[in-house]
């Protein structure tokens, strides 16, 4: 992925900038969905609202969205069934939420000489400390009165608005040797110097969408760290970024999914909201989103409800998600055998305690898939002292159960304000779920498997 000179290949550049589109699309999980369905469209998906009647046909691909944050698109391929007996869905799903802070309803605490403050809460495990001294902004949906409806509008504020300051060194002396902040009194935004005028947050919501204050009937706002994201170092090898878990997967699997020729049975990208506080809401990877999908196709496409579990039965879910790339000052809080790196492509992420849902079977699925393809992959288990991470693919496994496996780009400082990844795993992952999607992957319960 990289040229002689050591700087990324025409490919690989493309593919990270493209990332870095779509991230500055997606301040909000909402955004993030919206930026997905963009992309949908221009594709030629169609949409199909949940609450219509769906007609779907061998050879069509559709999209529908729940909660407006979370969008399910999949592709049938022309001849889906083959007899009924292959009929099966290849899945790809990742999140579009990412760690943040969530504004309350009543937003706006006084401060000491009229500081205004915002009173937010926490959304995920961010790391905290991150987010001092950093421009911030607004971002997500609000709910507008428009004539005798309740209209749901993307709302991103223009420019930073909000800034959470440190405490001076010289008021807090033991700073570097311990750093704890107390989120009800440590991490509230400052936002106006002085009192804001009648309406407050709202009133400025409602200015940057243009209606009046008293039309603003409730919203979901979260705050937006407004760093760019930028390659950096020599030969660009570096991308860094806000919201890089989960977006990251979320884009190379979305690129991948378009990709894809046509597919020999139904391939299926799922994004979902809300896995950084656990996924268990209707837009959530525990909800019945993606199973309403898969269920409702197989019934349009003709099929019984007994040929929709065998096709389960035959599916494949690749769960992505990013992996914790070896720090290079921490390496000691890394597993020897299984560490991944940045560059080093696609990571297969395994836990004996199933938080993520790799096995011996789905791991060498995915390996197989790797290997026809030429593309690399790596390994990530935690340290067995250590409990780790979790994610969506056991969790969705629980309403549509199927072979699964966990994968992601390997990345630096998860759950940070501002996260690093390898730029060339962009385009690395990009070609891994292309060629995922593009295979048939012919499985026989847990006996065997056939990538074609």
């Amino acid at each position: 992925m990289a040229d002689e000179v050591g700087a990324l290949d025409g490919d690989a550049l493309a593919q990270a900038r493209g990332l870095m589109a779509f991230i500055r699309e997606s301040p909000s999980m909402f955004h993030t969905a919206a930026a997905v369905r963009r992309r949908l469209d221009a594709a030629g998906f169609t949409y199909l609202a949940e609450d219509a009647a769906w007609d779907i046909e061998p050879g069509g691909r559709y999209y529908t969205c729940r909660n407006a944050s979370s969008v399910v698109a999949w592709a049938v391929g022309s001849r889906p069934t083959g007899g009924a007996s292959r009929y099966h869905f290849q899945v790809a799903a990742a999140h579009g939420d990412s760690p943040t802070f969530k504004l309350k309803s009543n937003a706006l605490l006084e401060g000491p000489a009229g500081v205004q403050r915002l009173n937010v809460e926490p959304y995920g495990g961010m790391i905290d400390y991150t987010w001092f001294d950093r421009p911030l902004t607004l971002a997500g949906r609000a709910l507008v009165r428009v004539g005798g409806r309740v209209e749901s509008r993307l709302v991103a504020l223009d420019g930073p608005v909000a800034l959470i300051p440190s405490l001076a060194v010289h008021l807090d002396r033991g700073v570097n040797g311990g750093f704890a902040p107390n989120r009800a009194r440590d991490l509230c935004p400052v936002i106006a110097a002085s009192p804001l005028p009648d309406g407050g947050t709202g009133a400025l919501v409602a200015h940057e969408l243009g209606v009046a204050p008293e039309d603003l009937v409730s919203s979901d706002l979260f705050l937006v760290v407004m760093d760019e994201p930028r390659l950096w170092g020599p030969g660009d090898a570096f991308l860094s970024a806000p919201r890089l878990d989960d977006l990251m997967c979320a884009y190379t699997a979305l690129a991948g999914f378009l990709e894809a020729d046509e597919p020999a049975s139904v391939n299926v990208y799922a994004l979902f909201d809300n896995e950084e506080v656990g996924s268990n809401t209707k837009q959530g990877a525990l909800s019945t989103l993606l199973c309403d999908v898969l269920a409702r196709t197989s019934a349009s496409l003709g099929l019984s409800d007994e040929d929709l579990r065998r096709a389960l039965a035959r599916s494949f879910m690749v769960s992505c998600d990013n992996a914790h790339a070896v720090h290079p000052n921490r390496p000691d809080v890394y597993d020897e055998g299984n560490r991944c790196r940045l560059g080093g492509g696609i990571v297969i992420k395994e836990a004996a305690n199933q938080h993520y849902c790799t096995d011996a079977f789905s791991r060498a699925a995915m390996i197989e898939v790797c290997r026809r393809a030429g593309v690399p992959y790596q390994t990530f288990a935690n340290r067995s002292d250590q409990a780790g991470g979790s994610t969506l693919g056991n969790l969705s496994n629980m309403q549509a159960s199927m072979h699964g496996v966990d994968v992601g780009c390997a990345q630096w400082a998860m759950h940070s304000a501002f996260e690093t990844a390898g730029a060339a795993d962009v385009a690395l992952a990009v070609r891994t779920l292309s060629a995922y999607f593009a295979c048939d992957l012919r499985i026989e319960g847990a006996d065997g498997f056939e990538v074609r």
